[in-house]
C-alpha cells in the first residue's frame, strides 16, 4: 500500500491556513486553550467552517499552532543573521523566544495531553531550537562578539528560568529583562563585544 503525498495547499487556502495558526498562538497566549474555536477563526478573519476543514479538532489546531511557533522560532535565526551583526541577531532571536515561550506557556497543558507523556513530541523541537541556537552562537564566536565557552545547552538552561516566572501580566516584560541580563553577560569578555 502506497501512501500518497499531500496536495499542497492553493494560496488562498494556505494564507488561511497561516491566518488561523498565527490567530490560534495569539489567543492562546493571551486566554489559554479554552479560547473558543470561533472566537480563533473569527480574530483569523475566516468562517468556522475554514477552521474545521484545515483543523478537524481543537488538539489538532493546538500541535499545529505549537509546531508552527517552533518553526517560525528556527526560521528567525538565519533571517535575523542575514541582518544584524551577530550578537543583536541573538538578542533579538531571544525576544522572539519569549514569544514562542508565551503561547506554548498557554498550550503546556493540553500539549501535554495530546503528546500523551511521549518523549519524541517534543524532541522535534528541541533539536530545531538547537540547531538555530547553534547557528546563532557559531556567528557570534567567529564574530567575537560573545564568550567563546558559551554552548547552546547553557543557553536553554539559562531560559530555563523563565518557566519558572509567575504567569502574571507583566511575564513578558520580564522574561525579556531576564534575557537581556543574559545577553550581556554572553557579551561580556567577548574580545570584539562593544
Amino acid at each position: 500500500m502506497s501512501i500518497t503525498p499531500e496536495k499542497p495547499l492553493r494560496a488562498d487556502a494556505q494564507r488561511n491556513r497561516d491566518k488561523l495558526l498565527a490567530a490560534a498562538s495569539d489567543a492562546f497566549a493571551e486566554c489559554g486553550t479554552d479560547v473558543s474555536l470561533e472566537a480563533v477563526a473569527k480574530r483569523a478573519g475566516v468562517g468556522i467552517g475554514t477552521l474545521y476543514r484545515h483543523f478537524p479538532t481543537r488538539d489538532a489546531l493546538i500541535e499545529a499552532a505549537y509546531r508552527a511557533e517552533v518553526e517560525h522560532l528556527a526560521a528567525a535565526a538565519p533571517e535575523l543573521l542575514a541582518e544584524h551583526p551577530s550578537d543583536e541577531a541573538l538578542s533579538l532571536w531571544l525576544d522572539r523566544f519569549v514569544e514562542y515561550a508565551a503561547a506554548k506557556r498557554g498550550m503546556i497543558g493540553a500539549l501535554r495531553s495530546i503528546s500523551g507523556g511521549r518523549e519524541d513530541f517534543f524532541a522535534a523541537t528541541r533539536v530545531q531550537i538547537g540547531g538555530a541556537l547553534t547557528a546563532l552562537l557559531d556567528a557570534a564566536h567567529a564574530e567575537g562578539t560573545i564568550r567563546e565557552d558559551v554552548e547552546p545547552g547553557d543557553i536553554m538552561r539559562a531560559t530555563g528560568a523563565i518557566w519558572a516566572m509567575d504567569a502574571d501580566e507583566d511575564w513578558q516584560r520580564n522574561a525579556r529583562k531576564l534575557l537581556h541580563l543574559l545577553m550581556d553577560g554572553l557579551r561580556a569578555g567577548a574580545p570584539g563585544a562593544s
